[in-house]
């Protein structure tokens, strides 16, 4: 394959496993997670006009106990029937990590008479939460009902509860810094760069059509993608940004049809902003069912030798339950399939702990993989997240002509 000048093969040139065997990994049928955003306005324009007022009647538990599974239940009418794409029960801790209940419902009518779900269950650490019901409508947009308090208590002295095939986080400020897989992977650091993605600061914080890994600049066809880039193709509304594909009226140079398509670094920003070795990266971010979409959170730096390139994740729509977690500098990867935690149109958090001697993965703040390689002392590199669109060689190119999207709710750096 033809290969960029002056610079190593970029991101997926280079054949290799990772493509071949994504493409062939087996996927699940069930998808649990959290979608709560709290703040997400409802749609904008005509549509805002007929999204009809729901009301939360009933919303439990307001207590638990440390270790303990409970479930959550929700109440909820409004002023016409209709049918939302998800309901849910939505869970954030004091440091804003969401820790929603299992569960979601799915195309769930919402009338007058009212509706009521209950929830997967799940534990929580001891400690005092904000819980919201929460539900989507059919065009995407998430909308929060009224937010209360969660209090969690400590477990009576006695045997030790069971433990959850899912655990979760502590919160950072009670976690060990060295604590176990299953512990706050941000202990012990402090929150230096962040985007909660209330505005969109395009020039001052990111660059939003052209990066140094792309060979072109603003696409790149030689790393099996049909992406061109446009600035226009990022938006932010209610606390998301959403990253659209669409047909491009552009051609690549191997004469197959690009997409216009949403891509966010902070190469060539004013702040110039870079992880660094010891960083640990969070995003959470709403995966695609659009055949050909491969969004993902990774890193690059054009003026190093080895490019600097860690994938916090790669996800493949073809692949519906499965994570590609690589590391480019010292080579590592692994493959996580969760169909509880990675699906079609679910939120999922992400995060990566850019050790010198170890990368380590995490998915809804549990680790996943330690690849035991690191990224050396002085590594640093941009990050970067985006949607890219396959080409057809190791997973279908998209069809037909809808726009594809991918949603981000915050992108954290703790140091």
């Amino acid at each position: 394959m033809q290969k960029p000048a002056r610079r190593r093969a970029p991101r997926h040139a280079r054949p290799s496993r990772r493509g071949r065997n994504a493409a062939l990994a087996v996927t699940g049928v069930l998808a649990v997670g959290g979608a709560g955003l709290l703040g997400v306005s409802a749609v904008t324009g005509a549509h805002a006009a007929t999204t009809p007022t729901v009301t939360q009647d009933k919303l439990t538990p307001a207590t638990m106990v440390a270790g303990k599974a409970a479930t959550a239940s929700l109440s909820v009418h409004s002023s016409a029937c209709f049918t939302a794409k998800t309901v849910g029960v939505g869970v954030r801790d004091a440091a804003g990590r969401n820790l929603d209940f299992p569960g979601n419902v799915a195309n769930a009518r919402i009338c007058p008479s009212g509706l009521s779900i209950t929830t997967g269950s799940r534990t929580l650490p001891a400690g005092t939460y904000t819980q919201f019901g929460f539900w989507q409508d059919l065009g995407g947009a998430w909308h929060n009902l009224p937010a209360r308090q969660l209090v969690v208590s400590a477990a009576t002295a006695g045997p030790s509860p069971v433990p959850t095939a899912t655990p979760v986080p502590s919160a950072p400020a009670t976690a060990a810094p060295s604590g176990p897989a299953t512990g706050a992977p941000a202990a012990g650091k402090k929150p230096i760069w962040s985007d909660e993605f209330d505005s969109l600061a395009l020039g001052s914080r990111w660059t939003a059509d052209r990066s140094s890994s792309y060979h072109y600049g603003d696409h790149n066809p030689n790393d099996n993608k049909l992406d061109w880039l446009d600035r226009d193709n990022v938006s932010v509304s209610g606390g998301v940004a959403t990253f659209t594909a669409r047909p491009s009226t552009h051609t690549l140079e191997n004469g197959k049809k690009a997409w216009d398509t949403g891509l966010l670094t902070t190469e060539y920003s004013t702040e110039g902003f870079k992880v660094k070795t010891g960083d640990y990266i969070e995003t959470r971010v709403k995966l695609p069912a659009g055949t050909g979409a491969w969004p993902a959170l990774w890193t690059w730096n054009g003026t190093s030798g080895d490019h600097g390139e860690i994938d916090s994740f790669e996800y493949h729509a073809d692949n519906a339950n499965l994570l590609e977690l690589t590391n480019h500098v010292n080579p590592g990867y692994k493959y996580v399939t969760d169909a509880k935690a990675v699906a079609h149109d679910q939120w999922v958090t992400v995060g990566t702990q850019y050790g010198a001697t170890s990368v380590d993965w995490y998915i809804n703040g549990v680790k996943v993989f330690s690849d035991g390689k690191g990224v050396g002392a002085d590594w640093s590199a941009y990050p970067i997240l985006n949607l890219s669109l396959s080409a057809g060689q190791y997973h279908p190119a998209p069809q037909g002509t809808a726009p594809i999207t991918f949603a981000a709710d915050y992108l954290r750096v703790y140091r």
